[in-house]
């Protein structure tokens, strides 16, 4: 089962699979993400622009949302021949809850220059499988194939991937589907038991310097928490091929009441 089927030009019906980390009755963020940026790309294809990609997603998170029917919108802020800015936002239950701003530009050889990304990680084949359902309830996490390496709480190299479509009966890129899990960063090398701690993040911004191939999804992640209420987990993006980008999630810290 996907995690989303179309109901409409703008809608989508968000299916169990989508159920959240800290409310299970609430949308699991990360397939939002990936949402947002299929349409992204969607409308790039619709004004037949199909010679820019994505190189820079912000995504901002106004707060939670039910499992509940999604209106969507997709406008272009900055139009241009090279480079363009693209605008894509979420309505549940009569309000905004998720927006993404998109920075893309046009393709171009660059072979001769390529250099500097960092040193692959070892690969999924050689990751001990972890079961994510230790620190996280909901059925999204129970949805995903996690293998992580903890070197200590709050650092660490995970891979993930899903065998859940993003959205039913719909052709997706390897980009929309991949960053359809990169909320996970901040979940997965947890520096404080979550049933104690809550971290939720606000936001999710991320840089590539070049395509995902889709499959395994590895971070190299690390989170640090303030002593002031606020937090950041960052992790360099990678595939099987290496290194193609990095992240970073701005949290809010708050313990829990027992």
């Amino acid at each position: 089962m996907a995690y989303f089927r179309r109901t409409g030009a703008t809608t989508f019906q968000p299916t169990e699979h989508v159920g959240g980390a800290w409310k299970t009755d609430e949308q699991h963020v990360a397939p939002t993400l990936g949402l947002l940026t299929h349409l992204v790309e969607a409308d790039r294809e619709k004004r037949g622009r199909d010679d820019l990609v994505a190189t820079r997603l912000t995504f901002d998170i106004w707060g939670p949302y039910r499992l509940e029917e999604m209106t969507t919108d997709v406008r272009v802020l900055r139009p241009g021949r090279g480079v363009e800015l693209v605008e894509a936002g979420v309505v549940c239950g009569g309000r905004r809850v998720v927006t993404v701003r998109a920075w893309l530009t046009a393709t171009g050889d660059t072979t001769e220059l390529a250099g500097g990304a960092p040193a692959p990680l070892p690969g999924p084949d050689e990751t001990p499988a972890w079961d994510p359902t230790t620190d996280w309830p909901g059925a999204f996490v129970a949805s995903i194939d996690v293998r992580r390496t903890l070197d200590e709480p709050g650092r660490g190299t995970v891979w993930v991937r899903t065998g859940h479509p993003l959205v039913e009966d719909e052709e997706v890129s390897a980009l929309a589907r991949t960053v359809g899990l990169f909320d996970v960063a901040n979940g997965m090398t947890v520096r404080a038991d979550p049933r104690k701690v809550a971290f939720p993040n606000v936001d999710l911004s991320t840089h590539l310097h070049r395509a995902p191939e889709g499959g395994w999804l590895g971070l190299d992640t690390s989170v640090v928490f303030g002593a002031d209420g606020a937090g950041l987990t960052s992790s360099v993006l990678h595939d099987e091929r290496g290194a193609f980008g990095a992240l970073a999630q701005g949290l809010v810290v708050r313990g829990l009441t027992p």
